[in-house]
């Protein structure tokens, strides 16, 4: 299948776009151009949805200018097929040799990912991604985008840019730029400090009726070599422009601009919020479960017979509550605290 869908030259530059992946700054990734087939992609494009209002909720529940459409198989004949192939074994050993990563699971769900049409306007702050899958719990190890634009100018905005670490000074910052023209493809990894994401969208007047077009698909592990930090989608504001000066006089744009920058970071800062709320809720029920399993298995000759049917009520699994221990313990939100040491001490053992 994917001799009849990649571009036979990608095919035949597999170790040299291996060592480009291996070498790439500030962290791995690669740009590969005449990724499909031409006539392929096209049908990609031909078959795009339209722009609808029902896909463009984000994930603070507002009507945004990023419509979203994961239901990839359901689109058309040339997503289904572009679907069955993203799956295959042939393609998953492709990704695998160019990235070093091995046993690299599809995601079905494609959470996050599908088709992207960004209108004018919209941008992406800086951000790491979520680490794992929120339906599986897997390791979330590359993002490969595959743009649809066969007009894009780099003046537009929108340019995929990655960063070294966009806290930093943008002097000090390292940014790699992509422009997201036509069948052009980028795999990139995913970890603590993948930091990615483009600035607003600014199309000219003759050109409003353009929009930014992709699809977006994750790949992960059932593990990973190197311990990573678990944590949600972390994002970054962006600096003002170097021009924002002491006695400048802003103008309409530039104060609906702080405007639209604070308000994002409110956005930011409630979900965050509401997230610790969430880990509290479930640390004070993990509380609460692992003394009933103690008060239960006091007498264990007595209890056995009702500690197992607590248990299979419960769905109780030890190795997931391990697993989510360990992730609220490590949450970029919650630092670790005395309920989760009794209980690492309880289960005897390190998590």
């Amino acid at each position: 299948m994917i001799e009849q869908l990649i571009n036979h030259s990608t095919l035949n530059q597999l170790d040299s776009i291996q060592q480009s992946f291996d070498t790439a700054k500030p962290f791995k990734h690669v740009v590969i151009d005449d990724f499909f087939t031409t006539s392929f992609c096209q049908k990609l494009l031909d078959d795009f949805p339209d722009f609808d209002n029902k896909d463009a909720i984000d994930e603070n529940k507002t009507l945004g200018k990023k419509a979203v459409v994961q239901t990839v198989s359901q689109i058309s004949h040339s997503y289904r097929s572009l679907d069955l192939m993203f799956q295959s074994p042939e393609f998953l050993a492709m990704i695998s040799q160019i990235t070093g990563i091995d046993d690299l699971l599809y995601d079905p769900h494609y959470i996050g990912g599908g088709t992207h049409n960004n209108l004018d306007g919209q941008e992406l702050d800086p951000h790491v991604d979520f680490t794992h899958h929120p339906i599986t719990n897997h390791h979330r190890r590359l993002n490969l985008i595959v743009y649809l634009n066969h007009e894009w100018d780099a003046s537009w905005g929108g340019n995929l840019e990655f960063h070294k670490n966009p806290r930093l000074d943008p002097d000090e910052d390292e940014i790699t730029r992509v422009i997201p023209l036509f069948n052009r493809a980028v795999i990139f990894e995913t970890h603590n400090h993948s930091w990615h994401g483009f600035p607003p969208i600014g199309l000219p007047d003759d050109k409003q009726g353009v929009s930014r077009k992709s699809f977006a698909l994750y790949y992960y592990t059932n593990k990973r070599q190197q311990s990573i930090d678990p944590h949600s989608t972390i994002y970054v504001e962006r600096h003002l422009p170097p021009d924002f000066l002491v006695n400048k006089v802003l103008t309409d744009k530039e104060i609906n601009q702080i405007k639209a920058s604070v308000a994002r970071r409110d956005q930011h800062l409630a979900r965050l919020y509401k997230t610790i709320t969430a880990q509290t809720i479930e640390i004070n029920q993990l509380k609460t479960d692992v003394l009933r399993y103690k008060t239960l298995g006091a007498n264990p000759s007595k209890q056995v017979e009702l500690i197992e049917r607590q248990m299979a009520l419960l769905s109780y699994d030890e190795t997931r509550l391990l697993n989510r221990v360990q992730e609220l313990e490590n949450s970029s939100s919650w630092k670790m605290t005395a309920p989760l040491r009794k209980l690492r001490r309880w289960l005897g053992r390190s998590v």
